[in-house]
């Protein structure tokens, strides 16, 4: 039979396809994975492989090795069925195609508010009607600033947020902080903490529906790990 021009390729093969964050969460997610029972293939932990699908020892499973934010992107569209992302990608992306059952109390970090040491205090941040922020989180931080009457005109950065301010991009940054070095290195504080942050197992809610013996058994072997 053939497929339609669009099909998704998660829905025509036969095993689950499990989406993993490049980057320090991974580091982290190795002894989880190592308790749920998965091993990737041998050079899925190599960061020059070229590969971003691997085999595991379940020939049920194979993972994907993308970036955070794309986790979360892959498991709405029912590219991946499940996958491990940052509970900051989930406020940003705010979907209802995922379903996020276990927190797995790895990469822990917070989302925060920053501006430079030299003027923070200086005014009254309630009498502020417009506020550029530059930041990777445009939803987060129009929602945050929304809440209080602010308008918050986002500067859209992917990196490099920490110079946004001294250039005179934007009068704060909103943006991932694990020890606040980075920050303090470039002549930040930290003033206001957003949200804290862990990495959650998420699931593809059309896959739990369709394929919930499979799913459900996989969030018990990776909460039995947390357990372990």
């Amino acid at each position: 039979m053939d497929l339609p021009l669009f099909a998704n390729l998660a829905d025509v093969e036969t095993g689950l396809i499990l989406a993993l964050p490049k980057g320090r969460i991974l580091s982290e997610l190795k002894p989880v994975l190592a308790r749920a029972g998965i091993v990737p293939a041998a050079d899925f932990v190599d960061e020059d492989s070229r590969r971003l699908r691997f085999e595991t020892n379940d020939p049920a499973l194979d993972v994907v090795r993308v970036r955070p934010f794309d986790v979360a992107t892959f498991v709405a569209h029912g590219a991946a069925h499940i996958g491990v992302c940052g509970a900051d990608v989930l406020m940003e992306y705010d979907t209802d195609q995922i379903y996020a059952p276990l927190d797995l109390g790895i990469g822990r970090c917070r989302v925060s508010v920053a501006e430079q040491a030299a003027t923070a205090g200086l005014d009254d941040p309630t009498r502020w009607s417009r506020l550029a922020v530059a930041t990777k989180y445009p939803n987060i931080a129009r929602r945050h600033f929304a809440a209080r009457g602010v308008q918050a005109e986002v500067v859209h950065l992917n990196g490099a947020m920490e110079l946004a301010p001294s250039l005179g991009l934007s009068r704060v940054i909103v943006d991932l902080v694990q020890t606040g070095s980075t920050l303090k290195a470039n002549g930040l504080v930290e003033t206001e903490v957003i949200a804290n942050v862990t990495s959650r197992l998420i699931v593809n809610r059309t896959a739990l529906k369709t394929r919930p013996e499979e799913i459900t058994s996989w969030i018990a072997r990776f909460r039995a790990a947390l357990e372990g």
